[in-house]
C-alpha cells in the first residue's frame, strides 16, 4: 500500500473556491492562502443552525501507544456522511511541529482517510502556532521587560507563573535561567519552556466566542503573583490589545478538504491533558453551522477528551453532540485485556473478551452523560472475523450501536454502514440535555472528586499539600466557579499508565493545580504531566527528507 504522503499526493485537490462554495461560502470572503487553503470570517457562524445541528463527537478507549484512529475515523465518517447524501462538514485540530518531528508523526488522518495539502497542514499550515508562540513569548518578553523598568521604583514579584514556549519538542528546555550576563541584559530569573499546544494563549483561543472576548480572556491570563498575594495579570501590563492584534488572523477557522473533497475546518490544538483537547468552539460551530452533520474529535481516550468536550468545551460555548461515537481496535481491546507477545490463540481470545471491560467503562460513562453511544471498530488488515463478530456481539449484549469501518483502506466507503447508523441513531433519540459530572457552584474539590469517581472509578482523591495551597488561592481570587480540566496520563483510568483495562480499588492524588484565568478552567495535576516533551531515540525527523522537490518522510 502507498504511504499517508503518498496517497495524499495522488489526490486531485479541489480550489479551496469550489469546496467553500459546496456549503455555500462565497469566494470574496476567504482569505486564500494559496490554492487549496483559507481563512473564513467569524461572521459565518449561524448561532441559529448551530442549535439545530446534528453534531457528532468521536471519542475513543482507552488508547494504546500508536493510537487507536480517531481523527482517521472521523475524517472518514464525514466523507461518507456526504457519501449517503448527507450534508456534513469536519472540525478538527490542527497539528504540532513537536510530535511531526518526534515520536507520534503527523495528525491529518491516515490512508485513505486524511484532510489535504497533507504536507502544509502537518508543518507551517497558515501560521496559527506560531502566532500563538509569538503572542506568548511577546507577553513574557514584555513582563520581563516591566519588572527590569519598575524595579528602581521597588516592583517585584514573589512569584513568576508564566513561562515560554516552542513548537519543538525540546527536554533541554523544560527549565532554563533567563537574564544573565549584564545588568543591562535583564535580572536573572529561573524559568522554562513548555510546548506551543500547552500554552494558556491556546486553550484560550480554542474557547473564545469572537475577537473582544478572546481579549477579554488575555486580560485575565495570570503571569505572577504579587507580594500581598494577588494575581498580576496581563491587564496589568496593559498590553492586552497588542497581544489581540497578533491573533486576529490566528483566531479565524482555517478551510481545507478530505481526500474526497468534505469540506473541512482545522483549528487550534490544545493538549489533550493539561488542556481540554478539542479543536476550536469557532471551528465547531462554524461547521455546525455550514452543515446538518458535523463531526468533531475530542482528544485520547472519553475519559479525558470526551469528558472534557462535555463538562467544558459544551458548558461554555452551549452546545452539545447528538451522538458519541467511541472508536476501538482489536489490538486496544486486547492490550487492555492483557495480552502477552507469544501468548496462543485462545489466550488471545481470551484478552480481547477481558479488553472489554474498558470499552464498556467507557460507552457507560457517555451514557451518565446522556448520549446515545455508537462503537465503531477501525479494521485491521490481520483482524479476523471472529473477533470482529464477538465484539459486534458484545456491543449488542450492552445496547448499543455496532459498526466497524475500513476508512484507512478504503475511505469513505469503508464507513457507509457507520454513517447510516449515526443518522437513524439521531433520528431515533432526537436531541437530549447534557448530563455534567458536576455544577458550577460545585467547589474545585467536588468537582475533582465528582470526575475522578464518576468518570474514572477512583475510590477517593488525595489532594497534597501544595494542591491544597492552590485551592485556597483559587477561592480567594474568586475562581471556583470555572470548569476542571484534570491532567493525567491518557493509558489508564487511573494516573498509573500502566494500569491498563480498568484500573480499581485506587485513589487519585493531585498534587498541584494550575489556574488559568484566561481560558478559565483549573487545570488538577495528577501524576507526572510533561508540559515540554523529549525526542525518542529515533525521531520521525530523521526520516523525513526532500527528494527531486518533494517531500518525503511525513506520517
Amino acid at each position: 500500500m502507498k504511504s499517508d504522503i503518498q496517497i495524499a499526493r495522488s489526490c486531485n485537490m479541489k480550489r479551496i473556491e469550489e469546496v467553500a462554495a459546496k456549503i455555500g461560502i462565497p469566494a470574496d470572503e476567504l482569505e486564500l492562502y494559496g490554492k487549496y487553503m483559507a481563512k473564513v470570517p467569524l461572521t459565518l457562524i449561524d448561532e441559529e443552525r448551530v442549535a439545530h445541528n446534528r453534531l457528532v463527537l468521536v471519542s475513543s478507549i482507552s488508547p494504546t501507544r500508536a493510537g487507536i484512529g480517531k481523527t482517521t475515523v472521523s475524517i472518514g465518517l464525514s466523507m461518507a456522511l456526504n457519501r449517503i447524501g448527507k450534508r456534513s462538514v469536519l472540525a478538527l485540530r490542527e497539528p504540532s511541529l513537536g510530535p511531526c518531528f518526534g515520536m507520534k508523526g503527523g495528525a491529518a488522518g491516515g490512508g485513505y482517510a486524511q484532510v489535504v495539502p497533507m504536507e502544509k497542514i502537518n508543518l507551517h499550515f497558515t501560521g496559527d502556532f506560531h502566532a500563538i508562540t509569538s503572542a506568548h513569548n511577546m507577553i513574557a518578553a514584555l513582563l520581563d521587560n516591566y519588572i527590569y523598568q519598575h524595579r528602581s521604583e521597588g516592583f517585584t514579584l514573589k512569584q513568576i507563573l508564566w513561562k515560554r514556549v516552542l513548537d519543538v519538542n525540546d527536554r533541554s528546555l523544560r527549565n532554563v535561567v533567563t537574564g544573565l550576563g549584564a545588568v543591562t541584559d535583564g535580572l536573572p530569573t529561573q524559568s522554562g519552556f513548555d510546548i506551543t499546544p500547552a500554552s494558556e494563549i491556546m486553550a484560550a483561543l480554542c474557547l473564545a466566542s469572537n475577537e473582544s472576548d478572546l481579549r477579554r480572556r488575555i486580560e485575565n491570563m495570570v503571569l505572577g503573583i504579587t507580594f500581598d498575594n494577588k494575581p498580576f495579570k496581563v491587564k496589568d501590563l496593559g498590553i492586552a490589545g497588542a497581544i489581540t492584534v497578533l491573533l486576529l488572523d490566528a483566531i479565524k477557522p482555517n478551510l481545507v478538504q478530505t481526500l474526497e473533497g468534505t469540506p473541512a475546518l482545522v483549528h487550534g490544538g490544545p493538549f489533550a491533558n493539561i488542556a481540554h483537547g478539542c479543536n476550536s468552539l469557532l471551528a465547531t460551530k462554524m461547521a455546525m453551522s455550514l452543515s446538518d452533520y458535523a463531526i468533531t474529535e475530542s482528544g485520547f481516550g472519553a475519559d479525558l477528551g470526551a469528558e472534557k468536550f462535555l463538562d467544558i468545551k459544551c458548558r461554555k460555548g452551549e452546545i452539545h453532540p447528538r451522538v458519541t461515537v467511541l472508536v476501538a481496535t482489536l489490538r486496544g481491546l486486547k492490550l487492555h485485556g492483557g495480552l502477552t507477545e507469544g501468548c496462543t490463540r485462545e489466550q488471545e481470545l481470551q484478552a480481547l473478551v477481558e479488553g472489554f471491560a474498558n470499552l464498556d467503562k467507557h460507552v457507560k460513562n457517555m451514557q451518565n452523560f446522556g448520549q446515545p453511544v455508537i462503537v465503531t471498530l477501525n479494521r485491521y488488515g490481520d483482524d479476523t472475523d471472529e473477533e470482529v463478530q464477538m465484539s459486534a456481539d458484545h456491543c449488542k449484549l450492552l445496547g448499543v450501536g455496532f459498526a466497524e469501518n475500513n476508512v484507512f483502506m478504503k475511505g469513505g466507503e469503508g464507513a457507509e454502514d457507520l454513517a447510516r447508523l449515526v443518522v437513524e441513531t439521531i433520528d431515533k433519540h432526537g436531541a437530549k440535555d447534557i448530563n455534567m459530572v458536576y455544577n458550577d457552584d460545585d467547589s474545585i474539590e467536588e468537582k475533582v472528586e465528582k470526575v475522578a469517581k464518576k468518570i474514572y472509578g477512583a475510590r477517593s482523591v488525595v489532594f497534597k499539600p501544595a494542591a491544597k495551597k492552590k485551592l485556597e488561592r483559587i477561592q480567594a481570587w474568586g475562581m471556583e466557579r470555572f470548569p476542571v480540566c484534570i491532567a493525567k496520563t491518557q493509558f489508564s483510568f487511573s494516573e498509573d499508565p500502566k494500569q491498563v483495562g480498568v484500573a480499581k480499588n485506587f485513589d487519585l492524588t493531585i498534587r498541584d493545580f494550575v489556574i488559568n484565568g484566561g481560558s478559565e478552567m483549573i487545570v488538577a495535576i495528577a501524576g507526572d504531566m510533561m508540559r515540554m516533551p523529549g525526542l525518542p531515540k529515533v525521531p520521525q525527523a530523521e526520516k523525513i527528507d526532500i527528494v527531486r522537490g518533494q517531500i518525503e518522510g511525513l506520517a
